[in-house]
């Protein structure tokens, strides 16, 4: 006789099983909703600097072609566990570093009051900020402040530049 909790960890296990199957065989309508996301963000940052929303773009755009190499690799049959799991793992950081560079983004903006963009690359993070005055000292202050967003060291720099905002 089957005792209940043996039961009940295989229906668990079953469920858990069938809903990652689910998720990995959906790529498609991820997409979808990952594109209709990126064209709301697009659209809400209208009043930013168009050198900023340009470079915003081309580092989606990246991070797009990044995530479709990773998906297909996930819904090859002919891919090891191994390198499902790791496309997996990559998958996830590189929603990890999109957040991560959203909060900074709207953390600067709100703190400095400046327009700028923050990309992240392993252990580097550029810092691209509208403003006419080069200040060294402004430069050393978002450093600390980028900083405080990770735990490890990080490779921080700061350019700034003084393209005009769009009327």
């Amino acid at each position: 006789m089957i005792k209940r909790q043996s039961i009940w960890a295989l229906t668990l296990f079953s469920l858990i099983l069938i809903l990652s199957v689910y998720y990995i065989t959906l790529p498609e309508e991820i997409d979808a909703v990952i594109k209709e996301n990126d064209i709301k963000e697009t659209i809400e940052e209208k009043d930013d600097n168009e050198y900023i929303t340009t470079l915003k773009l081309e580092n989606e755009e990246e991070k797009s072609k990044k995530k479709k190499e990773l998906q297909e690799i996930m819904n090859k049959e002919d891919a090891t566990k191994e390198e499902k799991n790791n496309a997996y793992e990559e998958l996830k950081m590189l929603n990890l570093i999109k957040g991560k560079e959203d909060e900074i983004i709207v953390a600067i903006k709100d703190k400095y009051k400046l327009d700028n963009f923050v990309s992240i690359d392993q252990d580097q993070v550029k810092v691209i900020l509208i403003k006419k005055d080069h200040d060294s000292s402004l430069a050393s202050d978002i450093m600390t402040f980028v900083q405080t967003y990770f735990d490890e060291k990080m490779f921080i720099s700061v350019k700034f530049t003084d393209e005009e905002k769009e009327q």
